[in-house]
């Protein structure tokens, strides 16, 4: 009996001192912890001095403006510690290897101008939305795949430029509520068609849709009322509908490197270009313009401006002249409509007269 109970007391006592020390063991453990802790904390708060003393490094003022201007640094995210200047106006962040427009840009409702050209930018995050102020969205080459259609809600959108993101082949139709923007440069990417939202937009006057794959212009584009400049290089475009003609506000049009055989012959009526290019088309006739006396340098520039314009003119007078030639030749009556539908009416007749095999 005795023997047992010294048993039971040694038993407990290496009990309770297990159980102590283990007690301690995790109170040290908690004490390690907090104070990691601690010091994740200073080290968090540290950090974030430090950055925002380095962005507090990239604001200046100009002309009344708050702007954030970063260049040729490495700024592939940006910073929450960036919402405690909400006082910016303007971001311009370029070169910076940027891949995404933070969430929290919807914090910057004093935004005017955000032009994050030339990164890495995908994606254009629906908060965009809230920026109701913002008057230029610059967002050219990058990599963005499509456009939010909560962008149609910052109705003082002025400017929108998305150039070179290559991928990109359509816009949302709340673009069309877009009612002050006058700028646009969709320039050198994926599109096949002018977008109807575009078409409708009431206040656009220049347009860049050079560089893309259109292969044909909407039959209603004189509904651009407004539109005073049109680029349209590097296209597939194989012929122009004739209410181009219409456009009374055009005038600056550029068509060269297309794919177009012919000119509506209403366009020599279009006495609001001022300049016009279709070089390098395949165009039917070949025509020259008569050469010019030598002129100063001002008046060469002048000429350079003009000569598409004579170009699109005497070609028009050089295709209505063989047309009707052809008309005479086959006693077929043209009819009121320009050349290219006599065109028609001339091998309709020539397959009339042509004897059956």
């Amino acid at each position: 009996m005795t023997g047992v109970a010294v048993c039971s007391g040694s038993v407990s006592s290496i009990k309770s001192l297990w159980e102590t020390r283990i007690k301690k063991t995790k109170q040290d453990l908690q004490k390690q912890q907090e104070q990691r802790a601690g010091v994740g904390r200073v080290r968090h708060n540290w950090e974030d001095r430090i950055i925002l003393a380095k962005l507090k490094e990239k604001v200046v003022t100009e002309e009344g403006r708050v702007i954030l201007r970063i260049e040729k640094e490495e700024w592939k995210t940006l910073p929450r510690a960036l919402v405690h200047f909400p006082q910016l106006m303007e971001w311009q962040l370029h070169r910076v290897g940027l891949q995404t427009i933070p969430r929290f840009i919807s914090s910057f409702e004093n935004l005017l101008v955000l032009d994050l050209s030339r990164n890495a930018i995908t994606e254009i995050p629906k908060e965009i939305g809230k920026l109701t102020r913002l008057r230029e969205l610059l967002v050219s080459y990058n990599r963005v795949q499509s456009v939010p259609e909560e962008l149609g809600c910052c109705e003082n959108l002025e400017k929108l430029e998305l150039a070179m993101n290559r991928d990109l082949d359509e816009l949302p139709s709340e673009i069309s509520n877009l009612k002050k923007l006058c700028h646009l440069d969709l320039s050198m990417n994926q599109f096949t068609e002018i977008p109807e939202s575009v078409v409708s937009l009431p206040a656009l006057e220049w347009l860049d849709m050079g560089g893309n794959r259109l292969q044909s212009l909407p039959h209603d584009i004189h509904r651009m009322e407004k539109l005073h400049t049109m680029w349209l290089q590097r296209n597939e475009l194989e012929f122009l509908p004739d209410n181009i003609c219409y456009m009374r506000s055009l005038d600056t049009l550029v068509l060269s490197n297309n794919k177009l055989h012919d000119i509506p012959s209403m366009m020599e009526d279009m006495n609001n270009l001022r300049f016009v290019n279709f070089r390098d088309n395949p165009l039917t006739y070949e025509v020259e313009l008569p050469a010019a006396p030598k002129k100063s340098e001002d008046e060469e520039e002048d000429d350079r401006e003009m000569f598409g314009r004579d170009f699109m003119r005497v070609y028009c007078q050089e295709a209505r002249k063989r047309v009707n030639a052809m008309l005479n030749m086959h006693r077929v009556n043209p009819p009121e409509s320009n050349y290219t539908s006599e065109l028609n009416v001339i091998l309709e007749a020539v397959a009339e007269s042509a004897p059956s095999l």
